[in-house]
């Protein structure tokens, strides 16, 4: 059974525990452009800003999210570089958020001024609860980083799930 019109969505901790369930992602063959991450700014200059000394390609995606756009230098890991790989960034000053993804494109096609109704609106299309949005606002506020994908068959949505869980996922929705 197809799963078009649902996200898999999940929060991590920190760095290293989105690095593995981004990977795991790109692993089961989709590409970074259907990678959906949202994090406060404070998250992003705390595990991805460039002081950390090593570039990733999440950090690159959470980087050119914030503007910050430096060169990229060694291995890229997966995360930092998804920040930067992700087609479209933006960050939203006002809310003090990075969203990467298609979700930025959308946001942005939507105008900064209305991006945190569109944010929740966006989050209630992947047919998220907003209770559980309520969590994942409350988790992205204390550090967490929220990424969505969304998968293209059941057997996706479930090797993701333990995957995620495996990376320690929080919050895990499908």
């Amino acid at each position: 059974m197809a799963t078009d019109k649902r996200y898999l969505t999940g929060v991590f901790p920190d760095r290293e525990s989105a690095e593995i369930a981004y990977q795991g992602v790109l692993d089961r063959g989709y590409d970074k452009d259907e990678v959906n991450l949202v994090m406060s700014n404070e998250t992003r200059e705390r595990h991805f800003g460039s002081e950390q000394g090593r570039a990733t390609e999440l950090g690159t995606k959470a980087s050119e999210g914030a503007g910050i756009g430096a060169g990229i230098g060694g291995v890229l890991g997966a995360v930092g570089a998804a920040i930067a790989a992700v087609g479209t960034s933006i960050a939203i000053p006002g809310l003090g958020l990075v969203i990467a993804g298609p979700i930025a494109a959308a946001l942005a096609g939507a105008g900064a001024g209305g991006a945190a109704g569109g944010l929740v609106g966006a989050l209630v299309g992947w047919g998220i609860p907003e209770e559980r949005i309520k969590q994942y606002e409350g988790s992205i506020r204390e550090g967490g980083i929220l990424m969505g994908v969304n998968p293209r068959n059941d057997e996706d949505a479930s090797h993701l799930e333990n995957h995620w869980r495996g990376a320690r996922g929080a919050d895990i929705y499908r």
